[in-house]
């Protein structure tokens, strides 16, 4: 079995967590990453607690599979040095802001005018045009800015901090790697490398999909807990008895009808798929009286031989370690280096081939402890 992308180079100048995220991926369906980093302001991933085997745990994941070189880029001789090497690469992912690869002497026309195959993508907040351009922001600024936290969360208590970065990865790290792997495929046609801007608020956009649809062709202004997705009906999570939560998916009448009966609760039937919010807060209302009444073990065993669209609300430690995360292969052992006997428990890549497999060769490797292709 071969990996999917074998023969790939990348040239990663990205840092934290958009650029790496979505190099990782790259990696680890087998092209060869080699990630650029200061030797003076290293990566500040680097820094972020917790520790393990005296580097940080989110970079020795990050940057699995990738070949760390130090250089300093204000080094004209540097400059240089990549000028030289370019041609034997097939894309750049770099993450600063609009400008500073151009100043550098690194921007896209300066490396394609060297190499016209190549594929060049930038990840920033909010792209290479528009009044945003410059400005600084976070994955919280970009959920603001594209309405998602407008209509996410509760009525009484606003939208929710989320428990990871929804708009840096599902936005920017995976729409990178989409447009990344679509250039390669007309690269095959055109035999030329062309330029991607990915802005992380343009498509953390796309996310709402549905609900802008309702916005755009169906004049339906969003709020929270207004749809039957966002808590506004008994679609939801409910808390136990012992302070645990459930989750109640069963929009489907058969779903519905086996919930029913399972909680004994005859309004789930009557007006469970009311549109009526006075309705709906009843049932809800209802479900919560109920699911309080005993604690989540109980509800686990009540509704484990039943398909009806009910799960307990998992600790990350309990997700990591279940049934499921064993069955799938959620978790895969990294060795601390290459052919090392020494490996580290760390997220696999999820996505599953007939023919392809993952790569892992080694955790993210000390700064600058890594080598040019051959």
């Amino acid at each position: 079995m071969t990996s999917a992308l074998h023969g790939l180079k990348v040239l990663d100048f990205s840092t934290l967590l958009p650029g790496p995220f979505a190099t990782l991926y790259l990696a680890d369906l087998g092209a060869e990453v080699i990630h650029i980093e200061s030797p003076t302001r290293p990566d500040l991933i680097r820094v972020l607690p917790p520790y393990a085997h005296g580097q940080a745990t989110a970079h020795r994941y990050l940057n699995r599979n990738k070949q760390s070189i130090a250089l300093d880029l204000k080094d004209p001789k540097n400059i240089e040095l990549i000028h030289e090497k370019i041609k034997s690469f097939d894309i750049v992912v770099e993450q600063f802001r609009p400008g500073v690869m151009q100043r550098l002497g690194l921007d896209y026309a300066t490396l394609a005018a060297i190499h016209p195959k190549l594929i060049y993508c930038s990840i920033t907040g909010y792209g290479q045009t528009g009044s945003y351009k410059d400005k600084a922001g976070h994955d919280i600024n970009y959920l603001a800015l594209s309405g998602i936290a407008g209509h996410s969360g509760r009525q009484d208590s606003g939208p929710p901090p989320m428990g990871v970065q929804m708009a840096d990865v599902a936005g920017g790290s995976m729409h990178a790697v989409i447009g990344i792997l679509s250039a390669v495929i007309e690269r095959q046609q055109s035999g030329l490398g062309q330029y991607i801007d990915i802005s992380m608020t343009d498509c953390v956009v796309s996310l709402n999909n549905m609900a802008a649809a309702a916005s755009l062709a169906g004049q339906q202004k969003q709020h929270p807990e207004q749809h039957i997705l966002n808590g506004g009906s008994f679609y939801d999570y409910y808390q136990t008895q012992d302070q645990r939560y459930l989750s109640i998916g069963s929009l489907e009448p058969q779903f519905m009808q086996g919930v029913a009966q399972a909680l004994a609760l005859p309004i789930l039937l009557e007006k469970g798929a009311s549109l009526d919010p006075i309705d709906r807060q009843a049932v809800k209302q209802a479900v919560q009286a109920k699911i309080a009444m005993q604690p989540l073990a109980y509800w686990q065993a009540c509704f484990a031989e039943l398909d009806l669209c009910v799960e307990a609300v998992l600790t990350l430690d309990e997700a990591l370690n279940s049934n499921l995360a064993k069955e799938r292969n959620w978790v895969t052992q990294v060795p601390f280096a290459e052919g090392s006997r020494e490996t580290e428990a760390q997220l696999a890549l999820p996505i599953k081939f007939s023919r392809s497999q993952a790569v892992y060769h080694y955790v993210g490797q000390a700064l600058g402890e890594g080598d040019w292709p051959s």
